[in-house]
């Protein structure tokens, strides 16, 4: 055998085993992820000022109530499409949202009474993942612009889903 055989029969006997256990290993970890959109079954959006969070949205019901610029509480239903969901999946994997903590809360009492909070939950078949969004919270700038980014983006799709007609 030459040398440069004996170089290619190396290369083979090291990459391709290597590239199979890749595949292999990396395809059961897809096919098991704990939070795949299949098994996505809704989401749900609470909000308001301190622990009065009266503005809620429930994707599955798609029951909507908010208060409105005239302090009037505002009842509706809105249905998002599976894309609109899809969106928001692929939206909350993006910005990490599985390895959120639970509760990104502001150390000051008084101004965490006062400020605005956003309670998220992506239900799944088996898990779901919830997060309790104080606006006051300052400790890590890069949670917190992440969070606010996907609290805005199911916010606009709630609207952009109101607008376009489906409001019952």
């Amino acid at each position: 055998m030459s040398d440069r055989g004996k170089k290619i029969f190396l290369a083979l006997s090291i990459i391709i085993p290597f590239l199979v256990y890749c595949i292999y290993y990396y395809g059961i970890m897809i096919k098991n992820a704990p939070y795949r959109f299949k098994d996505m079954e809704s989401v749900v959006l609470k909000y308001g000022i301190g622990d009065s969070l009266i503005n809620q949205f429930d994707s599955k019901t798609g029951n909507y109530q908010y208060v409105n610029t005239r302090d009037s509480l505002v009842k509706t239903n809105v249905k998002l499409t599976k894309d609109d969901l899809l969106y928001l999946h692929h939206k909350a994997v993006e910005l990490g949202f599985w390895d959120f903590p639970k509760q990104i809360i502001g150390n000051d009492t008084l101004a965490s009474k006062k400020a605005p909070h956003f309670y998220l939950e992506f239900k799944y078949k088996e898990k779901s993942k919830t997060m309790l969004f104080d606006v006051s919270y300052n400790q890590k700038p890069k949670l917190r612009e992440a969070a606010e980014q996907l609290i805005k983006l199911v916010q606009k799709t709630i609207t952009d889903a109101a607008d376009r007609g489906l409001v019952k």
